[in-house]
């Protein structure tokens, strides 16, 4: 069975963007060094993840993400900020 994440991203001018995948290590990967990446991180690189959540599957990963989208800056930072992720404790696919 796949599992997939919603992973938030904290980009250089401090915005929060949030997005779902599969393997969030290839995804960061092609945020910060890909044409590929998303629109919106383009211009705003580096981009880190500052926060995680698995879900069984795709369709609950992207109502999550879309709730989180539904926050306020503040909402979203108070989500994020007591999961902040250690550089090297992302998951392994």
């Amino acid at each position: 069975m796949k599992h997939w994440y919603l992973y938030v991203l904290r980009c250089n001018d401090d915005t929060l963007y949030a997005g779902v995948t599969t393997d969030i290590r290839r995804r960061l990967k092609v945020h910060n060094h890909s044409s590929r990446g998303a629109k919106y991180t383009k211009p705003r690189r580096p981009v880190n993840v500052v926060h995680w959540k698995l879900f069984k599957d795709r369709g609950s990963a992207q109502r999550a993400e879309y709730e989180f989208k539904q926050l306020t800056k503040e909402q979203k930072e108070k989500v994020v900020s007591p999961g902040m992720v250690i550089p090297g404790s992302l998951p392994r696919s």
